[in-house]
């Protein structure tokens, strides 16, 4: 089925309808019409999936693809247009620009943590740039990708997208095949096997990964707003964030300020029986619960640590001073488990900063600009805030992508439909001069050719 599937985009994207920007724009407006129709339905399988609440539901997955959308059918004509760019003197007379086209069939394989965003933002500047798609969503989140293979269905003919579904099976008969581009998100584990996969071909990749996110609080910041933006940013969609923070280091003189604070603000979110708010999710798979649940053992739990089996509810959890070497440090949690380190001197930073490889985020929570400006500068990661935890992914002018392990390339916005289009350099000469400096046999003067090198 998947050779028929990507045989026909071959054959439909040579037809070059997708090349008309009206076209991609009939179809990006039948999309937003369709997610606007299903909303309640989309909410109804994310909390199916995982108890997600609807506001959480709401506000990170289907507005955030109606925002993109908007955003996206509002440009499209602009960012389509050839960008004209200075003429080289050397090449005058003539003109010179630069013509973004689609690179053809892609590949969009989505995570389970924001089923429904994940998949339907790439998806969306794929498309706005030309090309057809092939989207394959998370086998984690059922009922998440019936209702996107729903929607998708409705709206696009197969030959220009389509959804697959199934497991790790599907996803290798997928990566087995050509494509001109593939957009993953997911883990680095995963991330690597694609990117093998790719280089068989040749094939533009794009892969949003994962990593160890550090959180900084010194002795400066404003505690109780650190503490509530932490919380916030940490437990939402019950830590299975990719950017969430991960751990934090705080300044010993205001550890246990910080700690109560963070205490006051979990209970304020979500009451004294956590379990029973229906503000906070559940963890989306049993193996991943069932990995967090380990990562507890043997550790100091100042709040939280309690569990649930029948439906994967683990409490928001804040853990003292783990050791290096334990399971909650070794890699990204990726769940509502939050530990805090002390430190005392901004030296002992780094040995646990550079322990990790690049985080797809970074946070510091700091009045002291220096010490803000030092290490925004000194650690390589994807994006991050300062004074707050999340909401650089918000902005549509801001790209969001992680760098070495944390991942390739960036979207969101103009990003998107930039990182999906093949920019193609173009010069158009003029025909009623032509030097003949440039052509055999070379009569000029090697020291005249190296004064007029700034011309080339």
């Amino acid at each position: 089925m998947v050779k028929e599937l990507v045989a026909a985009q071959n054959d439909f994207f040579a037809t070059q309808k997708t090349k008309d920007v009206a076209y991609r724009k009939k179809y990006l407006k039948k999309l937003q019409q369709e997610i606007l129709e299903q909303e309640d339905a989309i909410c109804d399988a994310l909390y199916a999936d995982f108890k997600k609440p609807k506001f959480e539901s709401l506000a990170t997955e289907t507005q955030f693809a109606l925002a993109e959308l908007k955003h996206t059918i509002k440009n499209i004509d602009s960012w389509s247009e050839p960008n004209r760019v200075s003429a080289s003197w050397s090449n005058f007379p003539s003109k010179e620009w630069i013509q973004p086209e689609p690179y053809g069939k892609v590949l969009i394989i989505s995570p389970w943590n924001y089923p429904f965003m994940l998949a339907i933002s790439p998806l969306i500047g794929a498309l706005a740039a030309g090309n057809t798609a092939i989207l394959k969503p998370s086998e984690f989140s059922t009922h998440t990708s019936q209702i996107i293979a729903q929607i998708i269905r409705k709206v696009f003919p197969p030959e220009y997208v389509t959804v697959v579904e199934g497991g790790v099976e599907a996803s290798t008969q997928l990566l087995a095949e050509k494509w001109e581009y593939i957009f993953f998100t997911g883990s680095t584990r995963v991330g690597k096997i694609v990117y093998q996969s790719a280089a068989e071909h040749l094939t533009p990749v794009t892969l949003e990964l994962s990593g160890k996110n550090p959180c900084i609080v010194d002795e400066t910041a404003s505690i109780k707003l650190a503490a509530k933006r932490i919380a916030w940013g940490k437990f939402i969609n019950a830590g299975q964030t990719c950017i969430a923070p991960d751990y934090i280091l705080v300044h010993k003189s205001v550890k246990d300020a910080l700690v109560n604070s963070l205490k006051q603000h979990i209970t304020e979110f979500y009451g004294e029986a956590i379990e029973a708010s229906n503000d906070f999710a559940r963890i989306a798979t049993s193996k991943h619960y069932e990995e967090l649940k380990a990562m507890l053992e043997g550790q100091k739990v100042l709040f939280g640590g309690t569990f649930t089996d029948k439906d994967r509810y683990l409490a928001p959890t804040l853990v003292d001073e783990p050791t290096l070497d334990s399971e909650i440090m070794e890699g990204e949690i990726f769940g509502p488990i939050l530990p805090l380190i002390s430190y005392e001197d901004e030296s002992e930073l780094d040995q646990y900063i550079s322990k990790y490889p690049n985080s797809l985020a970074f946070y510091v929570f700091s009045s002291n600009k220096k010490f803000q400006k030092r290490l925004m500068h000194q650690y390589s990661f994807g994006g991050g805030a300062i004074n707050d935890t999340v909401v650089h992914i918000s902005n549509k002018n801001l790209p969001f992508g992680g760098v070495g392990a944390s991942g390739i390339g960036g979207y969101h916005g103009k990003h998107t439909f930039d990182l999906f289009s093949h920019h193609k350099s173009i010069a158009k000469r003029g025909t009623w001069l032509d030097p003949p400096l440039r052509y055999a046999p070379y009569n000029l003067s090697l020291s005249l050719v190296k004064k007029i090198k700034h011309l080339f």
